[in-house]
């Protein structure tokens, strides 16, 4: 909470409001304010929070076999330890949030990934009832995770319009984006595999720490993937916080899966390298099954072919396993590959379809479109159901005064909505039936369930009248349906989805220049709804993984905390000549078992094990296991430690 008491816990964190009639006024007078201070230490690295104090062990750990005893009976072993910075959002559309009161009621424009939440947890703050407070977010200039919860600005600015009386916006500026706003925390991933004689798997342990502020908890669950992607009986995977003086992190695109496959997909290259195979083989080799964590089998899991795919798209078998051997010129080339991998999820959510007597139907749901196609999917979900043009379906999404609707976030707002959308349909269909039958109606004593729904028209026996029709000669102005879809069954099936980022990189030793040349994905996501807007997630993650991989790392000042890289200037993000030639591969098996369209999210996977690949890529052509990222080209040059 913004202004709670007088203790400071983190650079950025608010200490005072000022509230002007413009922008200029306000800044003029916010550095006429002079706060007081009684300085401490500040403790803004892992490293020395570490040797403060013992991390905190957190809840979503894994354990089955023996995998210590497994270990050490192990014919090879490799034991390495993996470190991620932290990164942070910077979504181009900043933080910002817009209050006014009215009546008692308090409304509020804000960039949010979820209203619905936004609206409870104001509600809650503020001792209102949820009937009281409206959150409205039509559009979000994306958020990667950063918005989905609501941060300390949007408190104090509806606090302020409260005190004024006055509507009250509130901006977050870039260098706030980089303290107040979460972030993804810094991370120490420790593994150790074993394999038996045969180069399979005997024992895998994944043990994380990660940063967390002073106020909250935050468990970053780097072994969420590590406990299934392999087959494997002896597995521990154990997550833990340390506490520093910044603020709280919190969800990135793909939370987890993102860092963890990192140091998974890296290790797995150092295991098969170990083994003597190759990288490739080694991971088909050790491919689950069937999800040997929950002892549950997959929903749908098409990992091996997006792995034979995406190599022979990509020209694996062109590899030259020798480090160095493979050359262009000055350039060495390095060839590398790395499993993605994220849960599937379906959420429940509730949506309103209403078909109206001009001929058109409004489709509502209170869940956001960040930029993802979600008004488009919703509109095509509608078309797919009632038979109308997608150019006649209307779309409002994105307030909380609209039927329930999840956050934008974890790639699962397509695969909850759809089902509660084409439901909804299907009851304002149902409702139009019933109107159609009875005396005055165009199908007179006819059973409902006989008329058949077709290209905006009810049918019976080759008659054929439009859905305006009907409600005209109803004297009604609509026929509307309301649905509540439940969340997925997860008792019966492990649902995930899967895919293989196979990368090249291009490494010129006498001028120092690393760039990532190429990437090939292949992605099992169920079913391609959206065929450009998925192709487009996934390359857009792709760019983000070279961020990640390459370039990205918020840096701190030790003697205070304060960061020192927040801006574009300093804070380094992949720019258009950072860009490689990117193939994506759909798969296209739809998952039947989650959703009857057989859809899963595709906005997370990208990102994941995209890093490793890079960094697999790189050890190939260079010779150097770089185990922290990002991998900057000191990391690389003769003579200077990794």
């Amino acid at each position: 909470m913004p202004f709670e008491d007088d203790v400071v816990s983190y650079p950025g964190q608010f200490v005072a409001l000022v509230v002007a009639q413009s922008f200029e006024q306000a800044r003029a007078a916010a550095y006429r304010v002079h706060v007081d201070y009684e300085a401490s230490v500040a403790v803004s690295a892992m490293d020395a929070a570490l040797q403060a104090r013992e991390p905190k062990v957190g809840g979503r750990g894994h354990s089955r076999g023996d995998a210590e005893r497994a270990f050490a009976g192990g014919a090879h072993q490799i034991d390495v330890t993996y470190t991620t910075p932290n990164e942070t959002h910077n979504p181009m559309e900043m933080h910002a949030t817009t209050a006014y009161w009215q009546n008692g009621r308090l409304h509020v424009f804000e960039s949010t990934q979820g209203v619905v939440n936004h609206r409870n947890v104001l509600a809650n703050v503020f001792d209102l009832s949820i009937d009281k407070v409206e959150v409205s977010a039509p559009f979000i200039g994306s958020g990667f995770g950063s918005k989905l919860f609501p941060w300390p600005h949007s408190i104090a600015a509806c606090a302020a319009s409260r005190q004024l009386g006055r509507p009250v916006q509130l901006v977050v500026p870039r260098p706030q984006m980089f303290t107040t706003v979460g972030h993804r925390p810094e991370t120490q991933q420790h593994m150790r595999l074993a394999t038996n004689a045969d180069g399979r798997l005997v024992s895998i342990r994944h043990e994380t720490i990660n940063t967390t502020s002073m106020t909250d908890d935050y468990f970053e669950n780097c072994g969420g993937v590590t406990k299934s992607l392999y087959s494997c009986a002896n597995v521990t995977t154990t997550e833990k916080s340390i506490q520093v003086n910044r603020g709280t992190p919190t969800s990135m695109r793909a939370p987890g899966a993102a860092p963890g496959l990192f140091a998974l997909e890296s290790a797995i290259d150092e295991m098969a390298l170990a083994v003597g195979f190759d990288p490739l083989a080694f991971r088909l080799r050790n491919l689950a099954t069937r999800d040997e964590s929950s002892n549950l089998p997959w929903s749908s899991n098409h990992l091996p072919e997006a792995l034979a795919r995406g190599a022979e798209r990509f020209g694996w078998d062109k590899r030259s396993a020798e480090v160095g051997s493979m050359r262009d010129g000055d350039e060495i080339i390095g060839y590398g590959v790395g499993a993605c991998n994220w849960e599937a999820f379906r959420l429940p959510a509730d949506a309103r379809v209403i078909l109206r007597a001009d001929g058109t139907a409004l489709a509502q749901c209170a869940v956001q479109d960040i930029g993802t196609g979600t008004y488009t999917i919703v509109a095509q979900t509608v078309a797919d159901i009632t038979g109308l043009p997608i150019d006649r379906i209307e779309v409002e999404l994105g307030s909380s005064a609209f039927p329930a609707g999840p956050l934008s976030g974890g790639s699962w707002a397509t695969a909850s909505v759809m089902p509660a959308v084409a439901e909804a349909s299907r009851e304002a269909l149902r409702t139009l039936r019933v109107y159609a039958v009875n005396q005055r109606g165009p199908f007179p004593e006819a059973a409902p369930e006989s008329l058949i729904a077709e290209g905006g028209h009810l049918a019976l026996n080759g008659k054929r009248v439009s859905y305006a029709e009907v409600l005209k000669g109803q004297r009604l102005s609509k026929a509307e349906g309301e649905h509540h879809s439940p969340g997925a069954d997860v008792s019966k099936y492990s649902f995930r989805s899967f895919g293989a980022h196979f990368v090249e990189v291009r490494w010129d030793p006498g001028i120092s220049r690393l760039r990532v040349a190429r990437v090939v994905s292949a992605i099992d996501v169920g079913k391609v709804v959206n065929p450009l807007a998925a192709r487009n997630q996934v390359e857009g993650a792709i760019v983000m993984g070279i961020g990640m991989s390459l370039f990205e790392a918020a840096e701190f000042d030790a003697r205070n905390g304060l960061p020192v890289n927040n801006n574009f200037a300093e804070y380094v993000v992949p720019v258009h000549a950072d860009q490689p030639e990117i193939d994506v591969i759909l798969l296209d098996y739809p998952d039947l078992h989650l959703n009857e369209f057989g859809a899963r999210g595709i906005g997370e996977i990208g990102i994941t094990g995209l890093a490793a690949a890079v960094a697999n890529a790189v050890y190939h052509a260079t010779g150097k296991r770089v185990r922290n990222l990002p991998i900057t080209l000191d990391k690389l040059m003769d003579g200077i430690p990794t």
